[in-house]
């Protein structure tokens, strides 16, 4: 039995070959060289199902709505600067 150690980057993309693009799990282990309760174990923890992968789309989602809330202020505190600049032309 092998005792190789795959990063993680590779574990992830082995996973997607079998959830993303639909590939066998027996096919994608035969090709990567690897049992197939290898790449069970690997879908297991890095799967659309694995909290790991949960967590990840959650963070990913928190720093989209940060974006938008930190484009929006933005845009107010800029709005807010031309006003500001306005009245203090326009002050008699």
């Amino acid at each position: 039995m092998s005792n190789k150690r795959y990063p993680e980057e590779f574990k992830i993309e082995a996973v997607k070959q079998v959830t993303v693009a639909g590939h066998s799990v027996a096919d994608v282990a035969e090709r990567l060289g690897m049992t197939t309760h290898s790449l069970y174990a690997w879908i297991k923890r890095y799967g659309p199902d694995s909290e790991q992968h949960n967590q990840a789309v959650a963070e990913a989602a928190e720093i989209r709505r940060l974006k938008k809330e930190l484009q929006r202020v933005t845009e107010e505190r800029d709005l807010l600067k031309k006003a500001a600049a306005y009245f203090a032309k326009h002050h008699d």
